[in-house]
């Protein structure tokens, strides 16, 4: 049986391209082998897929002066001398990373051991984890055309980011149900991210009469961000969270409206749902999210919404505009060739266990 070890924690982000990879990878009879740290939010996500996990120790490299700075290293070692030592004893055909600080002691003991890894960038251009990674990676796939030019031509590989198979199969009719709103009116989903975004609720909410002329809204807010005076509000339901039932409530969006993170957008990308991309600030973040929905702009795949620019009035025209001119967005996102990526990634590790 041929072995695989995944690997990539720190956020939900570098752990889901990896939960979709995993029935594919499970109908071509591979062993699977997760490495992430010792309680990160990557443990409870793996184990829930019935998927074994190691834990090993994980520091991180932070651009900034922390006291932690002087002991993380101490993890990183532990942890590298944590992978090696299964690597050595698991013997892995290849291993594939997604990314974070927990990755790259794994990827640097596979190299020890003469293991072939292949990495996975979600963002335009690669984070400080990826980039200690890069050296080590016989591949280097990637979201974005333009990240191409950010890495060694000889690995850089185009294929969109990993999809989990069930959000491409919600039920519209399901989702309006669970929402109790009617068939009969255009629906916008909105989510803020994992934690919410205040902002994004606060522009949305400010113009929520005006939007409920035309649209039904179903608003996924964030924890602790319920407004309890709008609960009664016909046409507009909102939830703090929503797990199992997110895959009917896409299907039954004829508008998203989403900050920025890559593998959010691939999502909607997949889903091919014309939507509103407001991304985190460059005062709030490295400023990925903004070369993310910069990239989907370009393309012709999203209406790009600047957090600087955001005021209830330009969100408003925004909606107008981008359903106005939905067919033309559906359009270009099945043009795209960033739409396969379980295949293309998969197809590769084979390539590579076969030799």
């Amino acid at each position: 049986m041929k072995k695989i070890i995944l690997t990539g924690g720190g956020t939900a982000g570098h752990v889901t391209p990896n939960l979709a990879l995993i029935p594919s990878l499970k109908e071509r009879n591979y062993d699977i082998h997760y490495i992430g740290s010792y309680q990160g939010i990557e443990r409870k996500l793996i184990e829930g897929a019935g998927i074994a996990y190691i834990g090993i120790s994980s520091g991180k490299f932070r651009r900034y002066f922390d006291l932690k700075n002087f002991s993380d290293p101490f993890r990183v070692i532990k942890g590298y001398r944590e992978a090696l030592k299964f690597i050595k004893k698991y013997k892995p055909d290849v291993v594939f990373s997604k990314g974070g600080f927990v990755a790259v002691p794994v990827v640097l003991a596979a190299k020890h051991c003469k293991v072939p890894v292949i990495i996975h960038e979600s963002d335009m251009t690669p984070g400080l984890a990826n980039k200690l990674c890069i050296p080590s990676a016989v591949h280097v796939c990637c979201n974005f055309p333009e990240t191409l030019s950010y890495l060694p031509k000889n690995k850089a590989v185009l294929t969109g980011s990993p999809i989990r198979k069930e959000l491409l199969e919600g039920d519209r009719l399901k989702g309006i149900n669970y929402t109790h709103l009617s068939e009969n009116r255009p629906i916008i989903l909105i989510i803020g991210g994992s934690l919410g975004s205040v902002t994004v609720n606060n522009a949305v909410r400010e113009i929520l009469p005006k939007l409920l002329k035309n649209f039904q809204i179903i608003h996924i807010c964030g924890k602790g961000n319920l407004d309890e005076s709008l609960i009664d509000t016909e046409g507009y339901v909102q939830y703090e969270y929503v797990d199992a039932p997110l895959k009917h409530l896409f299907a039954a969006a004829d508008l998203m409206i989403s900050r920025a993170g890559a593998n959010a957008i691939c999502e909607i990308l997949a889903l091919r749902k014309p939507n509103i991309l407001i991304p985190l600030s460059a005062a709030a973040s490295r400023g990925d999210q903004i070369l993310n929905a910069k990239s989907f702009a370009r393309q012709g795949f999203s209406c790009l919404l600047e957090e600087e620019n955001l005021t209830g009035d330009s969100l408003l025209q925004a909606v107008t505009e981008t359903y106005k001119n939905r067919k033309n967005y559906i359009s270009n996102m099945e043009q795209s060739e960033q739409h396969n990526a379980i295949d293309a990634i998969v197809e590769m590790i084979e390539s590579i266990s076969q030799k």
